[in-house]
Parts: C-alpha cells; structure tokens; sequence
C-alpha cells in the first residue's frame, strides 16, 4: 500500500515560511568528492527538502549515492527523475514529471508506463508534476535529452494555459524550470501571473544564485524555490542559509 505523505507535508511547509527551499542534488560522479558536504549544506543551511535527480547519469551508482543522501539527512528526499531509470525504494517519494511544455510522448507518458510496475511494487509515493521549461536563452540538458523546445518567457498567455493544462489533468504541482545552470532567472512577473490563476502549489527552479533573486521569485508567490547551481558550485553554508532566510522570510 502506498502512503500519500510527502506531499502533504511539503504543502504545510508553507503554512509556517512564505515559501519554501529545496536542494536539488544531482547524484552523478561529478559530485562524489563533495557530496558529504552539499548535503550537510542542505541540512543545516536551512533548506525544507531534497530533491535528487539529474538528465544523466554517468555510471551505474545512483541507488547507493541516494542511499548516502537519504541515511545522512532528515529532510524529505523526494526523486525529481531524468528517466524511468531514476526510480529507487530508498526515496521517500518520487515527482511523476510530465513534460507538458513539450510534445515528446516519451516524457509525456512512455516513461511513466516504464516505471509504473517498479513504483507500484515498491509502494513508492508518487506525486503528480507538471514539468514546463522556460527558454533561458541557452539549450538546457533537459531539452537535449527530452527532444523538446523551451517555452518562450514572453508569452505568459502559453505558459498559463500549460500550466492550467496540467492542474486539469490532476497534476498536484506545476514546476516551472529555467535550467539549473542559466544565466538567466524566470521574470517574477510570470510567476506572480501563473500563480495568480493556479489553485495548486507553484515550484521555480532554474539561475537563481543571489539572495536578490531568491527573494524576488518568492515576493512573487512560489511555493518552493529551488537551488542546485548554486548549492554545488559555492558550497558557502553561511550564504546559502542567507538565500534560503530570504525565500523564507515574510
């Protein structure tokens, strides 16, 4: 039997912060030598969750990085999966991504058909995700992977009805995402208009790297704001606990 959990806690989250701080870890070789240490980073920094997850992985060890993040923290460690491949028993819950900013039935729903059997046999939570990408004026490694073309951030109409596509789906969060490393962060003014119309938590990940811009994206309405760039190329617990008070704070 699977327990419907996670989510719910990630949505009390904010009942107490403005909006909430997640660390995105990616669990590939390149982090090995510093693993430890993003994920201390993490826990006392002030980050709510973990989210675990890359477009690619390089080798065959992603169970056991995962078994290392999971037995060294007590935040929730949510799988935010590449592939069908991405899919392990020692997550506390996994987001069930479909792509719906792009047209790749593959992300759509061939790699949900793939994992259903292991995520149903494992009794892992699953929570339904709306994954739409955001042109930040670079090809990101999810649309290499995914085949799939970002949405322009000018035209707010489109990404509105996208992410109103996925609410009438069924889908419990929309994740709006610029690329982990872009130069770029989403407008806050496309932020404050998607969530304005949405009646389901709203996620933005994708360039936000300075205490300016992790506040500015909160100020904007986002549920939850997500670091990965920036957690793994600074390693700073003294200004990552500065971003993530900012996105907490009212």
């Amino acid at each position: 039997m699977i327990k419907k959990s996670v989510y719910n806690k990630l949505v009390k989250l904010n009942l107490k912060h403005k909006s909430s701080a997640i660390a995105l870890i990616d669990p590939d070789i390149k982090n090995d030598s510093k693993l430890g240490k993003i994920v201390n980073i993490a826990n006392n920094a002030g980050f709510d969750a973990i989210f675990v997850g890359g477009s690619i992985i390089m080798d065959s060890l992603f169970d056991s990085r995962l078994k290392f993040i999971k037995s060294n923290t007590d935040l929730p460690v949510i799988l935010f999966p590449g592939s069908s491949n991405q899919v392990s028993k020692e997550a506390d819950a996994l987001l069930y991504l479909s792509l719906i900013s792009g047209r790749n039935p593959q992300y759509l729903i061939g790699e949900h058909v793939k994992s259903a059997p292991k995520i149903y046999s494992i009794g892992l939570e699953t929570i339904p995700t709306g994954y739409i990408l955001i042109d930040g004026g670079c090809k990101t490694s999810v649309e290499i992977i995914s085949n799939t073309i970002s949405l322009p951030p000018n035209k707010m109409d489109i990404i509105l009805s996208h992410a109103l596509a996925g609410q009438f789906l069924g889908q419990k969060l929309i994740y709006l995402e610029m690329g982990s490393n872009s130069n770029k962060t989403i407008d806050p003014e496309l932020v404050k208009y998607i969530k304005s119309k949405l009646s389901i938590p709203l996620i933005v990940g994708g360039g936000i790297k300075t205490v300016k811009s992790a506040k500015e994206i909160s100020n904007s309405g986002a549920d939850f704001i997500v670091l990965s760039s920036l957690l793994e190329q600074s390693l700073d617990m003294s200004y990552l606990k500065e971003v993530c008070d900012s996105i907490h704070e009212y």
